[in-house]
């Protein structure tokens, strides 16, 4: 195949629909970016990027020498790629779908006859089956002729979305075996490693799987953390110990689940399937409730040291994971709610990756943080902690992420 002369439109520019496009880009594709967000579409054709990802800068160049282009309005093409968020509902835990059938109902009213949609956002099984089919058919289309739905899980994480992208598996769900492989064939203009065909609802179910799968993990290590601490062990010399029999590898604790994967896509499972999802309700019960254990922590300490003045308190870390710039779902914002839930005003908040300010109190000037500041919270490990604790010292850390040795406080 002569990628040079596809076309595709990426519907949603944001951490995924981007990187995605570019790639594509750069890979010979031509390639129009679609975002509704109109500041965001002008950034980008100006150049800017809207946020930061080792490796991106190089894509984003590399892709617009090959003539990437962005707007906000959809394109009349035979591809689409649709990248939009997919939410769910906070009282029944279901998908909350608009967005995705915004975006298909656009497509709709420009695609040529036999245009394929792709969808790559997180969506729970059935969702193709209950929501688009059903809306395609009303709009007149014949699913198979006038129009054929895919569904390509994006399975990329931030701070490694480049390599990621073109080094993960990547699994592509259709009706058609015909229409799998002709998708297949222009993944693999960047995807270096294998392209599974399957049918849409396993495709569905298999990336809600996945990060169920790690969220129940994590739950497991953070039940244990807690145990721990009720019965004065040190979790991670057990965890260290546990993991050297040849079939266990607990992961580490921590003080709750970011993100945009994690902490949303195992509730896709409880909100469809509530009297069969015990065990996923469960870890995400403990993984929601950690930001409230490290509160409790954080009051132990202060009246073990006495220590009255929450002003004197800072949190490090506002992003959900280490090194990256991406503040959804983080347990650091999550920790900043419980505060105010309980009346705590004053804490210090910093973060080395995120330069605009998002929360109040929010320093810019670490040395600043550090001095005004006599309990540190880390609940992030950049790399920037771990090199700069000559600089913590005299200070009460709160180590939620075991970046440090044992002469500071752990969860």
């Amino acid at each position: 195949m002569n990628v040079g002369q596809k076309k595709i439109n990426v519907i949603g520019l944001g951490y995924i629909g981007l990187p995605t496009a570019l790639m594509f880009a750069k890979s010979g594709v031509e390639v129009i970016g679609t975002d509704l967000n109109t500041k965001l579409v002008e950034s980008l054709s100006k150049g800017k990027l809207t946020f930061e990802e080792e490796g991106l800068e190089e894509l984003f160049n590399a892709a617009v020498e090959r003539g990437i282009k962005f707007t906000t309005e959809y394109q009349s093409v035979n591809d689409y790629i649709i990248a939009v968020p997919t939410p769910y509902y906070d009282d029944t835990k279901k998908i909350d779908p608009r967005y995705l059938i915004s975006a298909i109902e656009e497509v709709l009213k420009v695609a040529k006859k036999g245009a394929t949609l792709i969808v790559e956002s997180t969506i729970p099984p059935g969702t193709m089956d209950e929501q688009i089919r059903p809306l395609v058919e009303e709009k007149g289309f014949v699913i198979g002729e006038d129009i054929h739905l895919a569904h390509a899980p994006e399975r990329i994480t931030p701070g490694n979305m480049i390599y990621e992208l073109e080094n993960n598996s990547r699994t592509i769900g259709a009706d058609e075996e015909g229409v799998a492989e002709r998708i297949k064939e222009i993944y693999a203009s960047f995807c270096k490693s294998e392209i599974v065909t399957t049918d849409i609802r396993s495709a569905e179910m298999s990336k809600v799987v996945e990060n169920t799968y790690r969220d129940v993990n994590i739950a497991f290590a953070n039940e244990l953390a807690k145990i721990c601490r009720e019965g004065n062990m040190d979790v991670y010399e057990i965890i260290r110990i546990a993991n050297k029999h040849p079939r266990v590898d607990i992961l580490q604790p921590g003080p709750g689940v970011g993100g945009h994967c994690i902490p949303i896509d195992p509730w896709f499972l409880v909100g469809d399937y509530p009297e069969l999802s015990n065990l996923i309700l469960s870890a995400r019960k403990i993984n929601d409730s950690m930001p409230e254990f490290v509160f409790d922590r954080l009051k132990d300490i202060m009246k073990q040291n006495n220590i009255k003045d929450v002003s004197r308190v800072g949190v490090y870390g506002l992003t959900y994971k280490e090194n990256v710039d991406d503040t959804r779902e983080s347990p650091g914002l999550q920790l900043k709610e419980l505060l105010e839930e309980n009346l705590v005003q004053g804490v210090k908040y910093y973060d080395p990756f995120v330069n605009k300010s998002i929360v109040e109190n929010q320093l810019f000037d670490f040395d600043e943080f550090v001095n005004s500041t006599d309990v540190i919270i880390v609940m992030t490990a950049h790399n920037h902690i771990k090199n700069n604790f000559d600089k913590l010292k005299n200070k009460h850390i709160l180590d939620t992420k075991n970046v440090f040795d044992n002469s500071v406080h752990k969860l």
